[in-house]
Protein backbone atom coordinates (compact mmCIF):
# COMPACT_ATOMS: atom_id res chain seq x y z
CA UNK A 1 0.00 0.00 0.00
CA UNK A 2 1.39 3.40 -0.97
CA UNK A 3 1.56 6.34 1.40
CA UNK A 4 -1.04 8.21 -0.65
CA UNK A 5 -3.54 5.35 -0.59
CA UNK A 6 -2.98 4.88 3.14
CA UNK A 7 -3.59 8.60 3.70
CA UNK A 8 -6.80 8.36 1.71
CA UNK A 9 -8.01 5.52 3.92
CA UNK A 10 -7.26 7.49 7.08
CA UNK A 11 -9.21 10.46 5.71
CA UNK A 12 -12.15 8.30 4.63
CA UNK A 13 -12.36 6.67 8.08
CA UNK A 14 -12.30 10.05 9.80
CA UNK A 15 -15.08 11.38 7.53
CA UNK A 16 -17.15 8.28 8.26
CA UNK A 17 -16.82 8.78 12.01
CA UNK A 18 -17.72 12.47 11.80
CA UNK A 19 -20.69 11.72 9.56
CA UNK A 20 -22.05 9.08 11.96
CA UNK A 21 -21.64 11.35 14.97
CA UNK A 22 -23.15 14.34 13.16
CA UNK A 23 -26.20 12.25 12.27
CA UNK A 24 -26.43 11.03 15.86
CA UNK A 25 -26.66 14.63 17.10
CA UNK A 26 -29.11 15.62 14.37
CA UNK A 27 -31.36 12.72 15.39
CA UNK A 28 -31.71 14.23 18.87
CA UNK A 29 -33.51 17.33 17.63
CA UNK A 30 -36.96 15.79 17.03
CA UNK A 31 -36.75 14.05 20.43
CA UNK A 32 -36.55 17.30 22.36
CA UNK A 33 -40.05 17.67 23.73
CA UNK A 34 -42.03 17.43 26.95
CA UNK A 35 -39.42 15.25 28.69
CA UNK A 36 -36.72 17.83 28.00
CA UNK A 37 -38.95 20.63 29.29
CA UNK A 38 -39.70 18.55 32.40
CA UNK A 39 -35.97 18.05 32.98
CA UNK A 40 -35.43 21.80 32.75
CA UNK A 41 -38.20 22.50 35.26
CA UNK A 42 -36.75 19.92 37.66
CA UNK A 43 -33.33 21.57 37.45
CA UNK A 44 -34.75 25.05 37.93
CA UNK A 45 -36.75 23.99 40.99
CA UNK A 46 -33.78 22.21 42.58
CA UNK A 47 -32.86 23.87 45.87
CA UNK A 48 -29.60 21.99 46.16
CA UNK A 49 -27.13 20.89 43.51
CA UNK A 50 -27.25 18.81 40.37
CA UNK A 51 -25.31 15.58 40.86
CA UNK A 52 -24.21 14.02 37.57
CA UNK A 53 -23.10 10.39 37.48
CA UNK A 54 -22.02 7.81 34.94
CA UNK A 55 -19.69 4.86 34.61
CA UNK A 56 -16.78 4.39 32.21
CA UNK A 57 -16.94 6.60 29.12
CA UNK A 58 -20.32 7.90 30.28
CA UNK A 59 -18.60 8.96 33.48
CA UNK A 60 -16.21 11.16 31.54
CA UNK A 61 -19.17 12.74 29.76
CA UNK A 62 -20.95 13.18 33.11
CA UNK A 63 -17.94 15.03 34.48
CA UNK A 64 -17.93 17.42 31.54
CA UNK A 65 -21.67 18.04 31.78
CA UNK A 66 -21.37 18.76 35.50
CA UNK A 67 -18.57 21.24 34.78
CA UNK A 68 -20.61 22.95 32.06
CA UNK A 69 -23.66 23.24 34.32
CA UNK A 70 -21.57 24.64 37.17
CA UNK A 71 -19.94 27.28 34.97
CA UNK A 72 -23.26 28.44 33.51
CA UNK A 73 -25.28 29.11 36.63
CA UNK A 74 -26.47 25.63 37.72
CA UNK A 75 -24.48 24.38 40.74
CA UNK A 76 -23.38 20.84 39.87
CA UNK A 77 -20.70 18.23 40.52
CA UNK A 78 -19.77 14.73 39.40
CA UNK A 79 -20.04 11.65 41.61
CA UNK A 80 -18.51 8.34 40.55
CA UNK A 81 -21.25 5.69 40.95
CA UNK A 82 -18.77 3.05 42.11
CA UNK A 83 -17.46 5.33 44.85
CA UNK A 84 -20.98 6.48 45.74
CA UNK A 85 -21.94 3.04 46.99
CA UNK A 86 -18.84 3.05 49.19
CA UNK A 87 -19.47 6.27 51.07
CA UNK A 88 -19.62 9.08 48.51
CA UNK A 89 -23.41 8.88 48.45
CA UNK A 90 -23.19 11.05 51.56
CA UNK A 91 -22.42 13.91 49.19
CA UNK A 92 -26.02 13.80 47.96
CA UNK A 93 -28.72 15.52 50.03
CA UNK A 94 -32.54 15.42 49.78
CA UNK A 95 -32.47 18.89 48.19
CA UNK A 96 -30.32 17.71 45.27
CA UNK A 97 -31.22 16.00 42.01
CA UNK A 98 -29.35 13.34 40.08
CA UNK A 99 -28.65 13.10 36.36
CA UNK A 100 -27.61 9.53 35.52
CA UNK A 101 -25.99 8.79 32.16
CA UNK A 102 -26.13 5.22 30.84
CA UNK A 103 -26.61 4.27 27.20
CA UNK A 104 -27.99 0.85 28.14
CA UNK A 105 -29.90 2.11 31.16
CA UNK A 106 -28.70 -0.97 33.02
CA UNK A 107 -25.32 0.12 34.41
CA UNK A 108 -25.00 -1.98 37.56
CA UNK A 109 -23.16 0.64 39.62
CA UNK A 110 -25.97 3.14 39.01
CA UNK A 111 -28.77 0.62 39.53
CA UNK A 112 -27.29 -0.12 42.96
CA UNK A 113 -27.87 3.50 43.95
CA UNK A 114 -31.56 3.61 43.02
CA UNK A 115 -33.02 2.41 46.38
CA UNK A 116 -30.88 4.92 48.23
CA UNK A 117 -31.90 7.78 45.92
CA UNK A 118 -35.53 6.70 46.34
CA UNK A 119 -35.17 6.84 50.10
CA UNK A 120 -33.76 10.38 49.86
CA UNK A 121 -36.61 11.41 47.55
CA UNK A 122 -34.13 12.79 45.02
CA UNK A 123 -35.50 13.42 41.48
CA UNK A 124 -33.74 11.38 38.80
CA UNK A 125 -33.13 12.57 35.25
CA UNK A 126 -31.80 9.81 33.02
CA UNK A 127 -29.88 10.15 29.76
CA UNK A 128 -30.22 6.79 28.08
CA UNK A 129 -30.67 5.08 24.75
CA UNK A 130 -33.18 2.63 26.21
CA UNK A 131 -36.39 4.11 27.58
CA UNK A 132 -37.62 0.64 28.65
CA UNK A 133 -34.53 0.00 30.77
CA UNK A 134 -34.41 -0.06 34.56
CA UNK A 135 -33.20 3.55 34.67
CA UNK A 136 -35.78 4.57 32.08
CA UNK A 137 -38.64 3.07 34.10
CA UNK A 138 -37.76 4.80 37.39
CA UNK A 139 -36.65 8.19 36.00
CA UNK A 140 -38.54 11.35 36.82
CA UNK A 141 -37.64 12.55 33.32
CA UNK A 142 -35.92 10.76 30.43
CA UNK A 143 -33.62 12.40 27.90
CA UNK A 144 -33.42 9.99 24.97
CA UNK A 145 -29.83 9.92 23.70
CA UNK A 146 -30.01 6.64 21.78
CA UNK A 147 -28.08 6.23 18.52
CA UNK A 148 -28.61 3.88 15.59
CA UNK A 149 -24.93 2.94 15.47
CA UNK A 150 -21.64 3.69 17.10
CA UNK A 151 -18.83 5.23 15.05
CA UNK A 152 -16.69 2.27 16.10
CA UNK A 153 -16.71 -0.22 13.17
CA UNK A 154 -17.31 -3.02 15.68
CA UNK A 155 -20.31 -1.08 17.01
CA UNK A 156 -18.91 -1.59 20.49
CA UNK A 157 -16.79 1.35 21.71
CA UNK A 158 -18.94 4.24 23.03
CA UNK A 159 -18.44 6.94 20.40
CA UNK A 160 -21.61 8.28 18.79
CA UNK A 161 -23.57 7.52 21.97
CA UNK A 162 -21.22 9.54 24.18
CA UNK A 163 -21.21 12.37 21.65
CA UNK A 164 -25.03 12.40 21.72
CA UNK A 165 -25.07 12.47 25.53
CA UNK A 166 -22.55 15.31 25.57
CA UNK A 167 -24.61 17.33 23.10
CA UNK A 168 -27.81 16.73 25.10
CA UNK A 169 -26.00 17.90 28.23
CA UNK A 170 -24.95 21.08 26.45
CA UNK A 171 -28.55 21.62 25.30
CA UNK A 172 -29.76 21.29 28.90
CA UNK A 173 -27.09 23.61 30.28
CA UNK A 174 -27.74 26.33 27.70
CA UNK A 175 -31.53 26.11 28.08
CA UNK A 176 -31.10 26.62 31.84
CA UNK A 177 -28.57 29.41 31.29
CA UNK A 178 -30.97 31.38 29.13
CA UNK A 179 -33.91 30.81 31.47
CA UNK A 180 -31.88 32.11 34.42
CA UNK A 181 -30.84 35.23 32.51
CA UNK A 182 -27.20 34.26 33.02
CA UNK A 183 -24.91 37.01 31.70
CA UNK A 184 -21.36 37.31 30.40
CA UNK A 185 -20.43 38.91 33.73
CA UNK A 186 -21.90 35.95 35.63
CA UNK A 187 -19.83 33.63 33.45
CA UNK A 188 -16.70 35.63 34.15
CA UNK A 189 -17.26 35.39 37.91
CA UNK A 190 -17.04 31.60 37.55
CA UNK A 191 -13.87 31.92 35.43
CA UNK A 192 -11.77 34.61 37.18
CA UNK A 193 -8.50 32.94 36.25
CA UNK A 194 -9.23 32.59 32.54
CA UNK A 195 -8.79 35.02 29.69
CA UNK A 196 -12.54 35.57 29.45
CA UNK A 197 -12.74 36.35 33.15
CA UNK A 198 -9.99 38.91 32.85
CA UNK A 199 -11.64 40.48 29.82
CA UNK A 200 -14.99 40.76 31.56
CA UNK A 201 -14.01 41.57 35.12
CA UNK A 202 -11.09 43.97 34.78
CA UNK A 203 -11.97 47.66 34.59
CA UNK A 204 -9.85 50.50 33.28
CA UNK A 205 -9.46 51.75 36.85
CA UNK A 206 -7.76 48.46 37.77
CA UNK A 207 -4.96 49.03 35.26
CA UNK A 208 -4.56 52.77 34.68
CA UNK A 209 -1.60 54.91 35.74
CA UNK A 210 -2.44 57.68 38.22
CA UNK A 211 -0.83 60.35 40.38
CA UNK A 212 2.93 60.62 39.82
CA UNK A 213 2.85 57.99 37.06
CA UNK A 214 0.44 60.09 34.98
CA UNK A 215 2.15 62.28 32.34
CA UNK A 216 0.69 65.81 32.05
CA UNK A 217 1.73 69.33 31.11
CA UNK A 218 -0.17 72.57 30.63
CA UNK A 219 -1.30 73.92 27.26
CA UNK A 220 1.16 76.80 27.62
CA UNK A 221 4.16 74.59 28.42
CA UNK A 222 6.92 74.55 25.77
CA UNK A 223 7.40 71.48 23.61
CA UNK A 224 10.66 70.78 25.45
CA UNK A 225 8.76 70.31 28.72
CA UNK A 226 6.30 67.96 27.01
CA UNK A 227 9.14 65.84 25.64
CA UNK A 228 10.74 65.59 29.07
CA UNK A 229 7.43 64.53 30.65
CA UNK A 230 6.91 61.84 27.99
CA UNK A 231 10.43 60.56 28.63
CA UNK A 232 10.01 60.49 32.42
CA UNK A 233 6.69 58.63 32.44
CA UNK A 234 7.47 56.23 29.59
CA UNK A 235 3.96 55.92 28.13
CA UNK A 236 4.74 57.39 24.73
CA UNK A 237 2.41 60.34 25.28
CA UNK A 238 1.42 63.09 27.69
CA UNK A 239 -1.90 64.68 28.57
CA UNK A 240 -2.32 68.41 27.92
CA UNK A 241 -4.23 70.30 30.62
CA UNK A 242 -6.02 73.63 30.20
CA UNK A 243 -6.07 76.51 32.68
CA UNK A 244 -9.07 74.96 34.49
CA UNK A 245 -7.22 71.71 34.98
CA UNK A 246 -9.32 69.84 32.41
CA UNK A 247 -8.12 67.68 29.57
CA UNK A 248 -7.44 69.78 26.47
CA UNK A 249 -5.68 67.20 24.35
CA UNK A 250 -2.86 64.71 24.06
CA UNK A 251 0.66 64.79 22.67
CA UNK A 252 2.00 61.49 21.33
CA UNK A 253 5.03 60.08 19.56
CA UNK A 254 3.19 60.69 16.30
CA UNK A 255 2.66 64.36 17.16
CA UNK A 256 6.37 64.59 17.97
CA UNK A 257 7.39 63.22 14.58
CA UNK A 258 5.11 65.68 12.83
CA UNK A 259 6.52 68.58 14.91
CA UNK A 260 10.09 67.62 14.03
CA UNK A 261 9.19 67.34 10.35
CA UNK A 262 7.96 70.93 10.52
CA UNK A 263 11.23 72.07 12.12
CA UNK A 264 9.50 73.62 15.14
CA UNK A 265 11.56 75.15 17.93
CA UNK A 266 11.18 72.91 21.00
CA UNK A 267 11.81 75.89 23.29
CA UNK A 268 9.43 78.39 21.67
CA UNK A 269 6.53 76.15 20.55
CA UNK A 270 3.68 75.78 23.08
CA UNK A 271 1.97 72.43 23.53
CA UNK A 272 -1.40 73.90 22.47
CA UNK A 273 0.03 74.47 18.99
CA UNK A 274 0.96 70.86 18.32
CA UNK A 275 -1.28 68.72 20.54
CA UNK A 276 -4.13 66.56 19.28
CA UNK A 277 -7.33 68.11 20.63
CA UNK A 278 -10.55 66.13 21.22
CA UNK A 279 -8.52 63.01 21.84
CA UNK A 280 -10.06 59.60 22.46
CA UNK A 281 -10.62 58.76 26.13
CA UNK A 282 -12.15 56.01 28.24
CA UNK A 283 -13.85 56.16 31.63
CA UNK A 284 -12.42 54.44 34.72
CA UNK A 285 -15.50 52.20 35.01
CA UNK A 286 -15.22 51.00 31.40
CA UNK A 287 -14.21 47.39 30.92
CA UNK A 288 -10.57 46.92 30.01
CA UNK A 289 -11.87 45.02 26.97
CA UNK A 290 -13.56 48.25 25.81
CA UNK A 291 -10.21 50.03 26.04
CA UNK A 292 -8.74 47.32 23.80
CA UNK A 293 -11.49 47.97 21.26
CA UNK A 294 -10.81 51.73 21.25
CA UNK A 295 -7.06 51.20 20.86
CA UNK A 296 -7.49 48.77 17.97
CA UNK A 297 -10.18 50.81 16.25
CA UNK A 298 -8.06 53.99 16.32
CA UNK A 299 -4.70 52.25 15.76
CA UNK A 300 -3.14 53.85 18.84
CA UNK A 301 -1.12 52.45 21.73
CA UNK A 302 -2.22 54.58 24.69
CA UNK A 303 -5.37 56.20 26.06
CA UNK A 304 -6.18 58.85 28.60
CA UNK A 305 -8.81 58.19 31.24
CA UNK A 306 -11.21 61.07 31.88
CA UNK A 307 -14.31 61.80 33.92
CA UNK A 308 -17.63 63.17 32.63
CA UNK A 309 -16.37 66.77 32.79
CA UNK A 310 -13.07 65.97 31.03
CA UNK A 311 -11.17 65.85 34.32
CA UNK A 312 -7.98 63.84 33.86
CA UNK A 313 -8.01 60.65 35.97
CA UNK A 314 -5.39 58.36 34.50
CA UNK A 315 -3.59 56.88 31.51
CA UNK A 316 -3.54 53.41 30.01
CA UNK A 317 -0.95 51.85 27.68
CA UNK A 318 -1.35 48.79 25.48
CA UNK A 319 1.42 47.11 27.48
CA UNK A 320 -0.75 47.36 30.61
CA UNK A 321 -3.49 45.41 28.83
CA UNK A 322 -1.04 42.83 27.51
CA UNK A 323 0.45 42.25 30.96
CA UNK A 324 -3.05 41.79 32.40
CA UNK A 325 -3.87 39.19 29.75
CA UNK A 326 -6.80 41.19 28.38
CA UNK A 327 -5.48 41.03 24.82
Amino acid sequence: MTANSENSEFEARARRVLDIEARAIAALIPRVGSDFAAACRICLSCQGRVVVTGMGKSGHIAGKIAATLASTGTPAFFVHPGEASHGDLGMITPKDLVIAISNSGETAEIITLLPLLKRLGVPLITMTGNRASTLGRVATAILDTGVSEEACPLNLAPTASTTAALAMGDALAVALLENRGFTREDFALAHPGGTLGRRLLLRVADLMHTDDELPRVSVSAPLREGLMEMSRKGLGMTAIIDTDGRLAGVFTDGDLRRALDRGLDIHATAMREIMTANCRTVAPDDLAAEAVRVLEQNKITALLVAGPDRELLGALHIHDLLRAGVM
